[in-house]
């Protein structure tokens, strides 16, 4: 489901709105229309036996990580 972060121009408050279509919505604090999307960082729950989260500084296993020695997992020769 589509919830994006936003800040009131007028009031400075910060929330959170469930939102479908490009139209911002109102400030529940103060009503007013002056509302911009903050950018918000994206977050991955793996689905699979580990439940883990997805950190996207950590190197990959397999092919593509970039160092050969690396297994997937905290690697101190890579950065």
């Amino acid at each position: 489901m589509p919830i994006f972060e936003y800040v009131c121009g007028a009031c400075g408050k910060e929330f959170e709105e469930l939102v479908f279509g490009d139209v911002a919505p109102p400030c529940p604090a103060c009503a007013s229309t002056k509302t911009r999307k903050l950018m918000s960082r994206c977050r991955h729950t793996s689905g699979g036996a580990g439940g883990g989260d997805y950190a996207p500084s950590a190197p990959s296993g397999g092919g593509g990580s970039g160092c050969a020695g690396c297994s997937g997992g905290s690697c101190a020769t890579c950065k």
